[in-house]
C-alpha cells in the first residue's frame, strides 16, 4: 500500500510540498498571534491578517516590510485625522465625508508617491480603510489606546504573519530538501 505522504505531493489532491508547509504554517502562526493578542492588550487581533495579505500580494519581499508597516502606520494616522476633521466639520455628514475622503486620498497619494522609498502607498490607503472601519470618534475618546492597538496589529501582521510565515516556511523548505552527495 502506497503511503499518503510521498515526500513531495499529496497524491490524491496534487497539493506539492510548499503548499503543505505554507498551510501549516498559517494554521500555527495567526491563530498564536489570535490567542496572545487580547493577554497583550490589543483587541484588534484581525489586522495582523489583512496586513499579512497586503505584505504577500507585494511578493512578500521582505525589503519592502518595513515601508509597507510605516505606510499602515501612516494610514492609522490618516483614520484618525480623518474621524477628527469629519468630527469637527459644519458642512453636513455626506458632505464633510466626501471633503474628507477626497482631501486626505489625494494628499496620501502625493506624499507616498513622493517618498515611495519609505512609503508603500496600497499599505497606507490599506491601514486607513482598516483604521476608519474599526474606530470612531466615541471609540477614540473612550479609548485611546485604539490607534495604537491597530498600529501594532498592522505590524505583527507584516513582520510576524507576512515575513514570519515566509521565513519559516522557507527554512523548512531548505531543511527538507535532500542533501547532496560531494
Amino acid at each position: 500500500m502506497d503511503s499518503f505522504w510521498n515526500g513531495e505531493q499529496i497524491e490524491f489532491m496534487h497539493i506539492n510540498k510548499q503548499i503543505c508547509i505554507l498551510a501549516a504554517a498559517i494554521a500555527v502562526f495567526p491563530p498564536l498571534w489570535a490567542v496572545a493578542a487580547p493577554y497583550l492588550g490589543i483587541k484588534t487581533g484581525a489586522v495582523a491578517l489583512i496586513c499579512a495579505g497586503i505584505y504577500a500580494a507585494n511578493g512578500s519581499k521582505r525589503e519592502d516590510a518595513l515601508k509597507i508597516t510605516v505606510g499602515f502606520w501612516f494610514g492609522d494616522f490618516w483614520a484618525c485625522l480623518s474621524l477628527l476633521i469629519m468630527g469637527n466639520l459644519i458642512l453636513g455628514e455626506n458632505l464633510g465625508l466626501f471633503l474628507t475622503l477626497a482631501v486626505l486620498g489625494f494628499a496620501a497619494v502625493l506624499i507616498a508617491s513622493a517618498l515611495e522609498k519609505f512609503i508603500y502607498l496600497p499599505a497606507w490607503l490599506g491601514g486607513w480603510a482598516i483604521g476608519l472601519s474599526l474606530m470612531t470618534l466615541e471609540t477614540l475618546s473612550f479609548d485611546k489606546t485604539m490607534p495604537f492597538q491597530i498600529g501594532a496589529g498592522m505590524a505583527v501582521g507584516v513582520w510576524y504573519v507576512g515575513a514570519g510565515v515566509d521565513f519559516f516556511c522557507k527554512l523548512i523548505e531548505k531543511k527538507s530538501q535532500p542533501k547532496k552527495e560531494k
